[in-house]
């Protein structure tokens, strides 16, 4: 369209559950400038690394464009003729409880509910959950025994107002960075005092002024020795706790507890007691550490029982505040997309609740029960009880525990249908049905943050090929299935119109979540709709709950509930010793999909690793850049050594993002055991029991090429360049003729080759050429290759000399693995700004270099070197 790359368009970041606004500007060639939304009141323009790289994640590059069956190009009509045949089928032969839905906080508010819509109001099972059950399931769980409904307290504004934020299981620098920065400010603005509580140490615990480096899952016992503690301090709100019930059962648990389980000295836990009971205004921020647990629902009771004895909930500066992993796990939580909710939260197993949605829908039938969540739901589809299972925008196969039992799980289902962007990933592969669904910046609705913050995510490209948006495929599944008036929607503007109408039954049963006030809007309406904080309604916009006391138990108290510490599941023995921690890196997002697009986020860290503590490498005879084999009773991986004091002694820390197209042997959910917290049914994927050794391979390699790559060697892990692509690799039988598999990796079968070997070191290094130009590159050798690979990666397509040296010539910079990615900055020019201007501060750094001035989740890094660099010393 004539002056479209002019028109900037706001909408929402589609990564972590802060929700960033952005302003999208295409340039009229299928790609985007962003940059980030200044008005928007989650991130006044600020955004992370992976917002800031948004634009270079778009592309037609591995899109699926057309519906498949059984791995051939099909029709619309076909394909849906086809999901609705089945799933009708499997419905009348084996009842409703046969089908399921698997769904992802990726999908938007308006594709959610017409998902649980059609779930649970039509096909009449409750079996629809999602990758929401994985991270913020325990959250939920905790909140509704409390608060008598999943209500998050407080509000962003929180964060600044606050005089202590403490945060729980959360590395809130590189997972929300943006909050993180706000915290930052609030600490420089306001003296807000900062706790980091985390069994390893994080980018988090660089500006903290206290660290309690606990034992895995010990959250409880701490918790309850602080509520403990406000009894003996005389911290209690006596006022407020006349709307609360349990304190008394909480205190003899509290008093009962066992601190010392916690690892940690009488001292460090004194110090946090008496700081978080002299501070008035304190917001606890918790995360997946809490969350992921088998006790992951009580750990948050114990954080909102201190909130609550004290009355520190619901006013300025004060709450417990539960920040989400992906951008929409909260509305797909307003729409009922778990398995034991229903819409707008209302309760499944209420008669009342259910009888008046059912009425809403039209609905033929509905579920009576909770359905299987995600770990049963897999499980049904292994052993044959589920014969119809639709998974939406997310990669189980990767994601789920015991990963390699899931993805049999899918192979086995009867009928098994995948929404998604690409076939290229561990799940799509297995689907007997793939339909091609539009991506971010070509889907238009809402999504909801962390602090109930409603935001319009709005389409700027049109879908590729015959994508379709997912509200519009199930929609039109719906009808297929003979629900034609109750899936009629024509527009995203429409359902979100009935899925606000609908809260407002919520409303009128006394719940918080009512967005009634917005079930009048027009399509116009609808489109410039700004960000807004629920409730909206003609009662109640926005602000805080609970200050007033009031709560959403029938007797309108909240209750403190007694809770014990429970040690996770698997206790470390002798086949077992370590305890292993999942987790997230900083530049990258769930399994890579969209950011393993963009170079400069793979820049920073390329390869799967695994944190180990120097006495355990020692004990086990490993160096750095050594290999680690993991095997738990479920799986094995192998990651790269990194050797560290981040973690404790024992335990183990691995990034979750590596996938069958990244690095096959890196998929660390396949150690992860399927054992869930008995309340919320989420998994415990921070303390699983690992075995570790050192992987010796016959030869280790490192490669670089102007195009993909084909390893098929026991260990690789992939990654992009801005040139093409680099690899780590590593295989078991000895390279007999490193230029033939050279030539094998590469598919360059008659590129002119320079090639330097010495056999009798086990080296050799190969490159090919193309009209002068290096296309690509393999080092082996039989220990960890000694190149300089950030130097190596920009080579293809240039004409440099000397390839086989890795190293740039003298005069040549080599700027080093990528630390601050907002503005693609080097490790080694950092280092070399430092030494060259005798750099002092951080700061000093930003002013020279930009570097950590925008997201700030690279500051750690460069504190670090300030400390450690020998100069620093003399200048002081």
């Amino acid at each position: 369209m004539p002056g479209e790359s002019c028109r900037e368009v706001r909408s929402a970041c589609p990564y972590c559950g802060t929700g960033c606004g952005v302003m999208l500007r295409p340039d009229g060639q299928g790609g985007l400038a962003v940059r980030g939304d200044p008005d928007h009141p989650a991130n006044r323009g600020r955004l992370c690394s992976k917002g800031l790289a948004l634009g270079e994640t778009l592309g037609l590059e591995g899109r699926l464009l057309v519906p498949q069956v059984n791995g051939q190009d099909t029709d619309w009509d076909s394909a849906l003729d086809l999901v609705a045949a089945r799933f009708r089928q499997a419905v009348e032969q084996h009842g409703p409880d046969s089908v399921g839905f698997y769904l992802s906080g990726q999908m938007l508010t308006e594709d959610y509910y017409v998902a649980n819509k059609l779930m649970k109001g039509f096909l009449g099972s409750a079996n629809i959950d999602t990758n929401s059950r994985l991270c913020m399931a325990s959250t939920v769980a905790g909140h509704k025994r409390a608060f008598g409904t999943d209500t998050v307290p407080g509000t962003y504004e929180d964060l600044e107002q606050a005089d202590l934020i403490v945060l729980v299981g959360s590395n809130l620098a590189w997972c929300h960075p943006v909050l993180y920065q706000r915290i930052l400010a609030a600490r420089k603005n306001h003296g807000t005092k900062l706790v980091v509580i985390d069994p390893r140490r994080t980018a988090s615990c660089e500006q903290a002024d206290m660290h309690l480096k606990l034992r895995a899952g010990s959250d409880v016992a701490l918790f309850n020795r602080l509520l403990a503690s406000l009894y003996e301090g005389g911290a209690l709100d006596a006022d407020y706790l006349n709307n609360v019930d349990g304190l008394g059962a909480a205190l003899e648990a509290a008093f009962a507890a066992d601190a010392s389980v916690t690892g940690l000295s009488d001292r460090e836990i004194a110090a946090f007691c008496s700081l978080w009971m002299r501070t008035e205004k304190v917001v606890t921020i918790f995360s997946q550490g809490v969350n992921q647990s088998t006790s992951g629902a009580d750990k948050v009771n114990a954080i909102l029982n201190c909130h609550l004895a004290t009355g520190r909930i619901g006013k300025p500066g004060c709450g417990p505040f539960s920040v989400t992993g992906q951008p929409n796990a909260m509305g797909g939580r307003e729409v009922g997309g778990l398995a034991n909710m229903l819409a707008c939260h209302m309760d499944l197993e209420n008669p009342q609740h259910r009888a008046a949605v059912q009425e809403f829908w039209g609905a033929p039938a509905m579920p009576e029960r909770a359905g299987l969540k995600a770990v049963d739901l897999f499980r049904a589809a292994g052993d044959g009880r589920l014969k119809a299972l639709w998974i939406i925008h997310t990669n189980p196969a990767v994601t789920m525990p015991e990963a390699d039992a899931v993805s049999a799980a899918i192979k086995a289902c009867d009928f098994t249908v995948v929404s998604d962007i690409t076939a290229a990933t561990d799940t799509a592969r297995l689907a007997d049905v793939l339909l091609p669904a539009a991506a971010w910046a070509e889907k238009d609705g809402t999504v909801t943050n962390s602090d109930r913050t409603i935001s319009r995510q709005r389409a700027v490209l049109p879908p590729p090929g015959e994508a379709r948006p997912d509200w519009d495929i199930l929609a039109d599944a719906g009808r297929r299935m003979g629900w034609g008036a109750a899936f009629d929607y024509q527009a995203p503007a429409q359902i979100f119109r009935e899925h606000a109408a609908l809260s407002g039954l919520a409303g009128s049963f006394g719940l918080d979540f009512d967005i009634s006030g917005l079930s009048t809007l027009s399509a116009s309406d609808y489109e410039e709709l700004a960000p807004q904080r629920w409730p909206i309604s003609r009662h109640r916009q926005g602000g805080r709950f609970f200050a007033d006391g009031q709560f959403f138990h029938p007797d309108g108290k909240a209750r403190m509930l007694p809770v014990r510490y429970r040690a996770p599941a698997a206790t470390p023995e002798d086949r077992y010793p370590f305890r292993l921690n999942t987790g997230r890196i900083r530049d990258q997002w769930h399994t890579m999909t969209r950011t393993s697009r963009a170079p400069r986020l793979s820049g920073h860290l390329a390869e799967p690793f695994a944190d180990i503590h120097p006495q355990d490498a020692r004990a086990l005879g490993v160096k750095p850049a050594d290999l680690l084999r993991l095997h738990s009773p479920h799986g094995q991986a192998i990651l790269r050594a990194r050797i560290t004091t981040d973690v404790r002694l024992g335990d183990l820390f691995v990034p979750i993002h590596w996938t069958g197209e990244t690095a096959p042997s890196a998929r660390v959910d396949t150690l992860v055991a399927a054992i869930t917290d008995p309340v919320s049914g989420q998994p415990e994927s921070k303390a699983s029991i690992v075995a570790a050794e050192r992987w010796q391979p016959a030869w280790y390699g490192f490669a670089v090429s102007c195009r993909p790559m084909a390893p098929e060697a026991e260990y690789w892990a992939l990654a992009r360049t801005g040139t093409g692509y680099r690899a780590e690799l590593a295989g078991l039988a000895p390279l007999t003729d490193p230029e033939a598999a050279a030539r094998d990796l590469f598919a360059m079968p008659d590129a002119e080759v320079q090639l330097l070997t010495d056999s009798r070191k086990g080296i050799a290094r190969l490159a090919f050429f193309q009209n002068d130009k290096v296309m690509a590159a393999l080092f082996t050798a039989p220990e960890p290759v000694a190149v300089s690979r950030d130097y190596l990666a920009d080579l293809p397509g240039t004409s440099a000399a000397g390839v086989l040296t890795g190293l740039p010539a003298a005069d040549q910079p080599d700027p080093g693995p990528v630390v601050c990615a907002c503005f693609n900055v080097g490790a080694n020019t950092i280092l070399q700004a430092i030494e060259s201007r005798g750099l002092l501060s951080v700061e000093d750094v930003g002013i020279a270099l930009q570097a950590g001035t925008n997201c700030g989740s690279c500051r750690s890094d460069i504190a670090d070197w300030l400390t450690r660099r020998p100069f620093r010393e003399a200048a002081e």
